[in-house]
């Protein structure tokens, strides 16, 4: 699937949304302080949305921070999504869900964390890149399926990584961890978990008598 450079935006007030949901699933996932990249990215501005962000506002792009991708690089990163999570039966794929825009929010967000993740992302998208023009002479979103998954196979795993691919897969791994937690914090993503929580009961009975006898509260 290939992807343009004019990909609809969410809005911000449902980026910030997400922002706030997502962090807390992200800081579960494995973090790579060893993988740290040389990419210098510029300095990011902006205060933030506070302590008692204005969720039922509508922010444009740009309002409270600006963001990192290039219009080239938010189309490789669509791309990207959508290899690691992409459309089934079930549900859409990742870039299908704008995952790629909570990545973009994520990075460019004037905090700690996201400072952290913010060169390892974008050394990733240069990596990705530069590995499709090595391999196919082309770009990585115009690659097709099997390529693309090629070169997603080589970085998947850091552990089974061979040395040349080794300090990719530290990167990849970053991303992909940022892609679930944007995905699966998403309704259709809880969804395709099976969650049914923060969902309205026209009655609840408590738990199961066999879940009671096992926990020994019966």
């Amino acid at each position: 699937m290939n992807y343009s450079t004019d990909l609809p935006r969410p809005d911000r007030r449902t980026a910030i949304k997400w922002m706030l949901t997502a962090s807390a699933a992200t800081t579960l996932l494995s973090r790579l302080a060893d993988a740290a990249p040389p990419t210098e990215a510029a300095p990011v501005t902006g205060s933030g949305y506070g302590t008692d962000p204005q969720l039922q506002k509508t922010y444009q792009p740009g309002e409270l921070w600006p963001l990192t991708l290039s219009d080239a690089q938010r189309v490789t990163a669509a791309a990207l999504c959508a290899v690691i999570i992409p459309a089934d039966a079930t549900s859409p794929s990742a870039a299908q869900l704008h995952v790629h825009d909570f990545i973009d929010e994520w990075i460019s967000a004037p905090y700690p964390t996201q400072a952290l993740d913010r060169p390892i992302i974008l050394e990733c998208l240069k990596w990705i890149e530069a590995e499709a023009q090595r391999r196919f002479s082309r770009n990585f979103p115009t690659l097709t399926d099997r390529e693309k998954t090629a070169i997603c196979d080589d970085v998947c795993f850091v552990k089974t990584a061979t040395p040349e691919f080794a300090d990719a897969a530290k990167l990849f791994t970053r991303f992909r961890d940022l892609t679930a937690g944007g995905f699966y914090t998403t309704p259709e993503g809880m969804k395709d978990l099976g969650y049914t929580g923060n969902m309205p009961l026209a009655s609840f009975d408590g738990p199961p008598p066999e879940v009671l006898k096992k926990l020994g509260l019966l």
